[in-house]
């Protein structure tokens, strides 16, 4: 069970209770976004100042998660404020499940659903239901026509469409049947954060929601000649690695961050955030808004670009490890959150939906937001009751992830594979890298989590995928083979070139 782990407060004390007055929330969600891709949480290589200020400006959560490895799934927690077995989205929607994966693994990837469900009550949809404008911009990937994002409570919509990546790149022209292409050459994200801004604008006088979803970072990754200068430079500065990748059960894995195109990736969504914060410091209403940032999944350190690194966590997007679930997890509340604080509890993406509905001053829905948690005790310094988080993942996918579920409790993460049956046990506390698997130290507590995770799996309905008879273990084996020899080597060719 969780400690009831309240947070630390390194300023002044906060207030007893949540103002009054409705706030504004603007909400910043980032693609393929890793916590150490962040420079307040370690990262030497990027540079993200504005991001950093905003860290800083209200409460860091130390452990935060998404609700999955992949994109979808945590979308639709964020929205629902439920997890994914719950909703039937465990999956990037549009990903190939049942028969139709076909890449000779042992078990058949469990069906997913193709569109957030109506009959649920959005986030959106709750806040305009109260009065608020609602806005959306970016990726959406949460279904195809008849649910977009204006199907599901925004008002307005740039951008959100079915494709989980820009159909033409990160640069005008956008080929986004939900946006107008600027002028040739336009960046993406800095013309979502535009969008935002002008939003802002025109509703600065009334309750709003501003969602900013990102489709950076999420390959392709691209960027501009001279920020691709600027960081090759930088790199060479600080001197090249020898080499970049390790082998790690199914795939290589990026160890270090040094790629120039997603360091100039990262300085542009750095600046798109700059100015959204800065037109609410120009508009004064700074301390009438909530501002929320965080990620749908981990770096991308295999599969897709293999662009970054997640170290010290173990893997990255599409895997099971904590480099695949942490995330940065930031909320500031003017009025509620201490500017500077952080808070170690662990906390994740089905939290937001009863959090921002309290912070605006809202009933909450518990009959709608079941796996979430109202933050607003531990924004002010408090706690929050004991409770174990869980994730489902019954799929593969392009970064090597395997399929499987899992259970953090305290310290404890047990991790469980639908392939053979196996459990991993590790102590976070003690081994953040999850390089020690503790199930034979530890039987009882291996047991007692695995018992918690079957009635969780069960309760929430969670579909279990099926032998595949189509396997076969000595051609697996020569894959494995593959990945551990020529794909690695063509990767550290690959990568070592961008400095050439």
């Amino acid at each position: 069970m969780w400690r009831a782990v309240g947070c630390c407060l390194i300023m002044m004390s906060v207030g007893t209770s949540v103002r009054a007055a409705p706030m504004n929330v603007v909400f910043f969600l980032v693609d393929d976004l890793g916590q150490k891709d962040i420079g307040i949480e370690g990262s030497t290589f990027y540079e993200t100042p504005n991001i950093d200020k905003l860290a800083l400006s209200g409460m860091r959560f130390s452990h935060g998660y998404a609700t999955c490895e992949v994109c979808s799934p945590s979308r639709a927690s964020i929205m629902l404020g439920k997890f994914p077995p719950r909703i039937g989205i465990t999956d990037w929607i549009g990903a190939a499940t049942g028969k139709r994966w076909n890449r000779n693994d042992r078990v058949l990837p469990a069906p997913n659903r193709a569109a957030l469900p109506h009959d649920d009550v959005t986030l959106a949809e709750a806040l305009r239901e109260a009065g608020y404008k609602t806005f959306f911009a970016g990726k959406w990937h949460l279904g195809g026509e008849g649910s977009f994002p204006e199907d599901h409570g925004f008002e307005i919509n740039r951008g959100g469409h079915h494709r989980g990546s820009p159909p033409g790149g990160f640069f005008s022209p956008y080929k986004n049947p939900k946006l107008k292409d600027g002028p040739p050459g336009e960046s993406l994200t800095l013309r979502l954060a535009s969008e935002t801004v002008d939003f802002i604008e025109a509703n600065r006088d009334q309750k709003f929601l501003a969602y900013l979803s990102f489709y950076a970072v999420h390959a392709p990754i691209q960027t501009t000649d001279a920020l691709r200068e600027k960081y090759i430079k930088k790199a060479k500065e600080r001197g090249l690695a020898e080499s970049r990748f390790l082998f790690d059960r199914t795939m290589p894995v990026r160890q270090v961050q040094d790629n120039p195109i997603y360091a100039g990736m990262m300085e542009t969504l750095d600046q798109a955030v700059g100015m959204v914060v800065d037109k609410l410091d120009e508009l004064g209403l700074t301390e009438q808004t909530v501002i929320i940032f965080t990620g749908d999944n981990g770096g991308v350190s295999s599969g897709d670009a293999f662009a970054t690194s997640n170290l010290p966590f173990r893997g990255g997007k599409g895997r099971q490890w904590e480099g695949g679930i942490r995330e940065p997890y930031y909320i500031r509340a003017p009025g509620v959150a201490t500017p500077g604080s952080t808070c170690e509890t662990p906390v994740t993406g089905t939290d937001f939906y009863p959090t921002i509905l309290e912070l605006a001053g809202l009933p909450l829905r518990p009959a709608q937001h079941v796996d979430g948690v109202s933050l607003v005790p531990l924004l002010k310094g408090g706690s929050i009751a004991e409770r174990d988080l869980y994730w489902h993942y019954p799929h593969y996918g392009n970064q090597g992830g395997e399929p499987c579920a899992i259970i953090r409790s305290g310290d404890w993460k047990l991790i469980h594979y639908f392939e053979d049956g196996r459990n991993e046990l590790y102590n976070l506390q003690e081994d953040l890298g999850e390089k020690t698997d503790q199930l034979q130290a530890y039987p009882k507590i291996a047991a007692d989590l695995a018992k918690k995770l079957e009635v969780w799996l069960m309760e929430t309905g969670a579909l279990i995928p099926e032998q595949d008879d189509r396997f076969d273990p000595e051609r697996k084996r020569q894959q494995i083979e593959n990945q551990k020899t020529k794909r690695l080597q063509a990767l550290e060719a690959a990568h070592a070139r961008y400095f050439k």
